[in-house]
């Protein structure tokens, strides 16, 4: 499961920066989470050795194991969830983008 996890992360993440690359950002914003939301299960595996079914629960065990992970997944919530509903520009995605290349360095 931890290998599975890790391929995952890698992939969403190349896949984000190729989206990136040919400037589409509200679908690179959105894998840049999915690369996200992988590698923040795959903490929670390590811990736990499970992975939570949803991010309501992912959420309540950030918060209560994971909490700095938690208040950067909460101020950047907002924008994950507006990539279903509006474009995102190239700022946004750049910021979201360092947020979660920070993240998987620190992690992987």
């Amino acid at each position: 499961m931890e290998e599975e996890l890790r391929k995952n992360v890698k992939q969403f993440f190349q896949s984000a920066e190729l989206v990136y690359a040919s400037k589409d950002y509200t679908s690179a914003t959105m894998l840049y989470f999915k690369a996200l939301f992988v590698l923040l299960d795959l903490l929670i595996f390590n811990k736990r050795k499970s992975t939570p079914k949803d991010h309501t629960e992912r959420f309540r065990i950030l918060q209560r194991d994971f909490p700095e992970e938690y208040e950067l997944l909460d101020r950047y919530f907002e924008v994950y969830r507006s990539t279903y509903s509006t474009t995102i520009d190239k700022e946004t995605c750049e910021e979201i983008r360092t947020y979660v290349t920070k993240t998987v360095a620190k992690y992987t």
